[in-house]
C-alpha cells in the first residue's frame, strides 16, 4: 500500500508546499507527475529483477531507497529538490505493488492465493483514501514536512518488518538470468500476448473509476457537494467500505464459485452502480446522501473481481510472474498518471463530467474482459 499512499498523502499541504517552496502550480504538479511516472518506468525492472536475484532483495532496496527518499522531501528547501527526491520514491514504490504479486502466488495455490490477493487488495484499496485524512490532519497540526516524515517513518517499520519476517519465495529453478536484451524481449513478448494486456486492463483501468473521485475529492466534496472539511471523512469511510466489503467477499468466495462468474459479479455491480450515478447526475443535483454511497458500491464491485483477475494474469506465464506482475502493475500506473495528469483537471468540477468519466474508464476494462474471456482456458 506504500505505492498510493505516499502518492495522496500531501495532496491537502499542495497549496502551503507550493507558497512555501516558491513555486508555480505546473511545478507543483511535476511533484507529483515525477512520482507516477518514476513509478510507472522503474515497474518495467522491478518484477525482472526480483525473477533474476530474488523476492527478498527486490523488497527490502525498494523500501531503503523510499524511506530516504522521504527524508529527502522532508528535508527539500526548493521545488526542484522535491520533484527529484518525489521521482526517486516513484521509482521505488513499486516494488512492494509488483514483488509481493509473485510472492504471494509463489507461495499458495490458486484458490488460497486469491484469498490472500483479497486481503492486500483491502490494503491497497484503502491507501488512496486514507492518505489525504492522514495527510491533512499532519498538515494542520504540525506542518506540511512532517508528511513527509511519516512516510520514512513507515517506510522504516516497512523495512525491518521485511527484514525479519519475509521469506525469499523464488525457487532456484525459477531463476531467470538478468538481461536487458531478453528483459526488453521477454516484454515485446507479453505487449504482443492478447489475453495478457486484455487482463491487465481489466484490471487496472476500471480502479481508476474509483480513483478518479478521490483525485477531484477537494472540488468534488467541497465545491460540488457543499461538504465542509470536517466532513470529508464521510466520503473515505464509504470508499474504504466498499473496499473493504468486496475484497472480503471475494476471499470468502474463492474455491466456491468459479472465477469467472465472481468477475462478472464484480463487472455487474460496476455497470448497475455506473449507469445509475450517470442518470442521477444528469437528473438532479448531486447531494452527498446519495453521491457517496454510489461511489462505494462502485469500488465494492472493482475489489470483488480484480484478485481474481491478477491471478489469472500471473498464471498466462507462471515463469516469469516478476516480469508479468511488473508490467501489469505499469499498465494500472500509466493509467494512473494520464488520469491525475488530464482527466481528472478536465472533469472535477462537474459531477456529470465525473460520473460519465468513471463509466468509461468502467467501460474500458469491461470491453476488455468481454473479449478475454472467450479466449481462456475454462478455470
Amino acid at each position: 500500500m506504500l505505492g498510493p499512499f505516499a502518492i495522496d498523502t500531501y495532496l491537502p499541504a499542495f497549496a502551503t508546499i507550493r507558497g512555501s517552496l516558491d513555486a508555480t502550480p505546473l511545478q507543483m504538479q511535476q511533484t507529483l507527475s515525477a512520482y507516477l511516472f518514476g513509478f510507472a518506468a522503474m515497474n518495467l525492472f522491478h518484477g525482472a529483477l526480483a525473477d533474476a536475484y530474488g523476492r527478498r532483495p527486490v523488497v527490502l532496496w525498494g523500501v531503503a531507497a523510499f524511506t530516504i527518499a522521504s527524508i529527502g522531501c522532508a528535508l527539500s528547501h526548493t521545488i526542484g529538490q522535491l520533484i527529484f527526491f518525489r521521482a526517486v520514491q516513484g521509482l521505488a514504490t513499486g516494488a512492494g505493488i509488483v514483488v509481493s504479486r509473485a510472492i504471494i502466488r509463489d507461495m499458495f495455490p490458486p484458490a488460497q492465493a486469491q484469498r490472500v490477493m483479497s486481503q492486500v487488495t483491502i490494503f491497497f484499496g484503502i491507501a488512496p483514501a486514507v492518505a489525504p485524512m492522514i495527510g491533512g490532519l499532519l498538515y494542520v497540526h504540525i506542518g506540511w514536512r512532517s508528511i513527509f516524515w511519516l512516510l520514512a517513518a513507515v517506510g522504516l517499520v516497512l523495512w525491518l518488518a521485511n527484514w525479519r519476517v519475509l521469506p525469499e519465495t523464488l525457487h532456484k529453478k525459477d531463476v531467470q538470468p538478468f538481461n536487458v536484451r531478453n528483459l526488453f524481449s521477454g516484454y515485446a513478448k507479453l505487449l504482443g500476448h492478447r489475453n495478457f494486456m486484455l487482463l491487465a486492463l481489466a484490471s487496472g483501468i476500471p480502479f481508476n473509476g474509483m480513483f478518479l473521485y478521490v483525485l477531484s475529492a477537494p472540488a468534488f466534496l467541497g465545491e460540488l457537494l457543499g461538504l465542509a472539511p470536517t466532513q470529508f471523512f464521510w466520503f473515505f469511510c464509504m470508499t474504504i467500505s466498499g473496499i473493504m466489503g468486496g475484497a472480503w467477499l471475494s476471499g470468502r468466495l474463492a474455491g466456491r464459485i468459479k472465477p469467472r462468474r465472481q468477475i462478472r459479479y464484480g463487472f455487474t455491480v460496476m455497470v448497475v452502480v455506473s449507469i445509475v450515478n450517470v442518470l442521477a447526475n444528469a437528473l438532479f443535483t448531486a447531494q452527498a446522501w446519495w453521491a457517496l454511497p454510489l461511489i462505494g458500491l462502485f469500488s465494492f464491485g472493482w475489489s470483488l473481481m480484480v484478485p481474481v483477475v491478477t491471478i489469472l494474469v500471473l498464471d498466462l506465464v507462471p515463469e516469469r510472474r516478476g516480469m508479468a506482475s511488473s508490467l501489469q502493475a505499469v499498465v494500472g500506473s500509466v493509467a494512473n498518471a494520464l488520469v491525475a495528469g488530464a482527466l481528472a483537471p478536465a472533469v472535477m468540477h462537474s459531477t456529470l463530467g465525473l460520473a460519465v468519466a468513471s463509466f468509461c474508464l468502467m467501460c474500458i476494462g469491461l470491453i476488455a474482459w468481454q473479449i478475454v474471456r472467450r479466449k481462456l482456458q475454462p478455470r
